[in-house]
């Protein structure tokens, strides 16, 4: 149990501490939390929110648009790394059914949002209906710690649950860019954005690799690392991020562009495992310097996101507690099924069909992105605080899939 606690406290402690504090602090004394989160930093600012013609830089908008940008680059790594490696987990048909079962994870949440919300009548589904994708998301580090306390470190399962996450991230990322613009869209600016990316990577990248062509010792290649590191790629992904701005996205997503370009390895350990702190590319370096500002990132996440007064739960909290705790294991269960048995892509050895339930319950703890969603769906008010708390009541869905766990007799395997 002590290796299941040093994971919940490499990446989630902070977060949690952030999202109690301020569940605390604004049934306290919420004047005082809301005049903290919404602290003017920086008036007639460059970045910011449109505010009377000009731009305003909030607390609130340098952790979700600027800061959390950090966050949303390392899920972007880990799925770049599923993805185009030649040992990624979302290449082949391995990766079959977990996608299958991922696309029913997001169909399965969305279903009984929506169909839920439009048997309560007109007036709740125009209001609610804009957080249809709230409970789609799963919450990547949370979801991994619960399925190894119910299926152990070796069961096949938890690198079923895994993948399943990855995937859902790329999904998750493709939705808050696609439905849910931050402002005016201005596509142009996407020229901007992926003209950095692109000039990055044949400068500092694709043009040494050129020039090293006959050197063992790759003496271009060397240097470019040695005297500028990972500084072309950091001015790459701040250009990008204001491209994403200027273009109406949402600008959290505005480093992914980049990402691809920055040197990687031929292989990956996978996340959170010990054994990627060993690789010396740039991205898995700059991952690993990223890190622990992330973790404090993900803390003031929690501490301005979070703080929802129980008074605010109403409808959408129970309509987005619904897609994830009935929508995800049905949708989990169903599509996987359906790709494992009648397409007959099959299941990873040593792992039950009816392994699927638990999963599924285990992926419905939304929390982190759920809260980021809920943000951007819906203007502040009753409605977003609303689908907030649903995003925390999620965590509910850890008991519920450890019931699961025992009511199907799940067999712990260990390492």
């Amino acid at each position: 149990m002590y290796r299941v606690w040093g994971f919940l406290a490499e990446y989630s402690l902070l977060l949690i501490s952030g999202a109690v504090i301020a569940l605390i602090w604004a049934n306290t004394n919420p004047d005082s939390y809301h005049q903290f989160t919404h602290f003017v930093i920086w008036d007639h600012a460059p970045i910011g929110h449109m505010h009377d013609g000009h731009r305003t830089l909030t607390l609130h908008y340098l952790i979700n648009d600027v800061l959390m940008a950090l966050f949303f680059a390392i899920a972007a790594k880990e799925v770049w790394e599923a993805v185009i490696l030649k040992n990624g987990s979302l290449r082949g048909k391995k990766a079959a059914t977990p996608l299958f079962a991922t696309l029913g994870g997001m169909i399965g949440p969305i279903s009984i949002y929506l169909g839920i919300a439009y048997f309560l009548g007109s007036e709740t589904y125009n209001a609610v209906a804009n957080g249809w994708a709230i409970p789609t998301a799963t919450d990547i580090a949370f979801s991994y710690l619960v399925g190894r306390i119910i299926f152990g470190a070796g069961h096949p399962a938890v690198r079923f649950l895994l993948l399943l996450a990855i995937a859902d991230d790329a999904a998750g990322l493709i939705i808050l860019a696609v439905f849910y613009p931050s402002g005016d869209l201005g596509p142009e600016w996407l020229l901007l954005s992926f003209g950095a990316a692109i000039v990055v990577f044949y400068l500092f990248n694709r043009l040494p690799r050129v020039l090293d062509r006959g050197h063992q010792d790759r003496p271009t290649s060397t240097a470019v690392r040695k005297y500028l590191g990972g500084l072309p790629y950091i001015v790459a992904g701040c250009i990008s991020w204001y491209g994403f701005m200027r273009a109406g996205l949402h600008p959290a997503l505005g480093l992914l562009p980049v990402v691809p370009a920055i040197p990687h390895a031929d292989r990956a350990f996978g996340l959170f495992s010990a054994a990627e702190k060993y690789l010396t590319d740039l991205l898995n370096v700059l991952e690993h310097a990223l890190k622990y500002p992330v973790e404090v990132v993900l803390f003031f996440f929690g501490l301005v996101n979070a703080g929802v007064e129980f008074s605010s739960i109403g409808e959408a909290t129970w309509l987005v507690l619904a897609g994830l705790i009935i929508g995800k294991p049905v949708g989990v269960f169903l599509f996987g099924w359906f790709g494992a048995v009648v397409l007959r892509f099959g299941m990873p050895e040593g792992m039950r069909i009816v392994d699927l339930i638990v999963i599924g319950f285990v992926a419905a703890i939304g929390f982190t992105v759920s809260l980021f969603i809920a943000a951007v769906a819906f203007d502040a008010g009753t409605v977003q605080d609303a689908a907030k708390m649903g995003a925390l009541f999620s965590f509910f869905a850890a008991v519920l899939a450890i019931l699961a766990g025992k009511i199907l007799k799940v067999e712990k395997q260990n390492l």
